[in-house]
């Protein structure tokens, strides 16, 4: 089953959360550096060694001082206008995450909206892209999680969610 909760995704006590990461995987602003600020300076020390990550791309981690046993974390894309395969991308930062989390025994993963922050990726089409891979891994997992950083686009993903049902 696929929940939508609004919070703070490095509170929640799940196997795994996924990291909205940049390509260096050091840390930054958003969810990435509010990621990296929970989890310690052990995370960034553990990234360094991992030589980054390309868009499109996971990574995973321990989750060092968070409740979560893993970080994955993932590279989205920046929107461009939406015909630079940004679309395509970000699907593929959910499966590669999905990948990662099964070949890990995860059976409990939070995501981020990823790439609608900075990155500009539009909202709603984010969000599309997201459910569309939350529902195509659901039978594989006891919790997915959207964790929406305000009210709004929790509303955004309820609603979706609704529709789709």
């Amino acid at each position: 089953m696929i929940e939508v909760v609004e919070g703070d995704i490095t509170r929640l006590e799940v196997d795994a959360i996924v990291n909205a990461a940049n390509e260096t995987l050091l840390g930054g602003g958003g969810v990435d550096g509010a990621i990296h600020r929970a989890a310690g300076p052990e995370l960034r020390a553990h990234c360094a060694r991992l030589g980054g990550c390309p868009t499109g791309q996971a990574r995973i981690t321990p989750g060092f001082r968070l409740p979560a046993r893993w970080i994955i974390h993932t590279v989205g894309p920046v929107w461009r206008g939406g015909d630079r395969g940004e679309d395509a991308l970000l699907e593929s930062c959910y499966r590669e995450s999905f990948r990662l989390a099964r070949e890990h025994g995860v059976r409990s993963i939070a995501f981020p909206a990823i790439s609608t922050g900075a990155y500009g990726f539009p909202k709603e089409r984010a969000a599309r892209i997201a459910l569309g891979v939350m529902r195509a891994h659901e039978p594989h997992f006891e919790r997915i999680i959207a964790c929406c950083f305000g009210a709004e686009d929790a509303a955004l993903y309820r609603r979706l969610l609704a529709e789709a049902s």
